[in-house]
């Protein structure tokens, strides 16, 4: 079997902004490309998607979904969705992550998602250098979210579905806004960190979260 990579030459395609795929090895099919969003938040879950893709799947404009405005990474999910084989979600939630740290949360948020595929891959590549045992042959693709079709729409689905979840929760846990910086280290989030004390939603193991903490900010369980 012969592994799946990306040519370090692409050329840039000027009416997306985004990269022309490189040429691919060949590899077992079905394949599920498998990405994650929200692993450097300070709040909310981190999400993984798992796609697979039919060979020869037309999706102009397939990006990593950080090089992607809101509208198109939108757009581009719901043709991801219909057009794909299978696509799933699988979900780490903070607590999880303080138990056993924001690596291998990542990567069984990635195991729910490929087991929960409906169309079994032979297959499985991952954005990055680091993945949990799938159980069946795989390859991690540092860049891949940028020029492995299956990787980028993973990438899209994954990052829709957060954002849409984040925003959602922000009516739950006011005053942070959640809404618009999904979860993110910004400034504003961390003034408001300061102010309010850390959420439920709030990661209490990652460095402003837990300096919080440590000066004996009042945390509000209720909100």
């Amino acid at each position: 079997m012969l592994g799946i990579g990306c040519s370090q030459e692409s050329e840039p395609d000027e009416e997306q902004g985004n990269t022309v795929p490189p040429r691919m090895e060949q590899h077992a099919a079905p394949v599920a490309g498998v990405d994650e969003a929200g692993r450097g938040c300070l709040a909310g879950p981190v999400v993984a998607a798992a796609v697979v893709l039919p060979e020869g799947a037309q999706l102009p404009g397939l990006n990593d979904s950080k090089r992607l405005s809101p509208a198109t990474r939108t757009f581009l999910a719901e043709r991801i969705k219909a057009e794909a084989l299978a696509w799933s979600l699988g979900l780490s939630w903070p607590r999880e992550i303080e138990r056993i740290n924001i690596l291998q949360a990542t990567h069984r948020a990635m195991l729910k998602a490929v087991r929960l595929l409906r169309v079994r891959p032979a297959f499985v590549v991952v954005d990055g250098n680091s993945a949990p045992d799938f159980a069946v042959s795989q390859s991690c693709i540092p860049g891949g979210d940028g020029c492995v079709p299956s990787i980028s729409a993973a990438s899209i689905v994954a990052k829709t579905f957060r954002d849409a979840l984040m925003e959602k929760l922000d009516s739950k846990y006011p005053g942070y806004g959640l809404k618009k910086h999904k979860g993110y280290g910004t400034k504003a989030h961390i003034e408001s960190l300061r102010r309010l004390g850390p959420s439920p939603l709030h990661r209490r193991t990652f460095g402003p979260v837990s300096q919080c903490l440590e000066e004996g900010q009042l945390w509000l369980p209720g909100i």
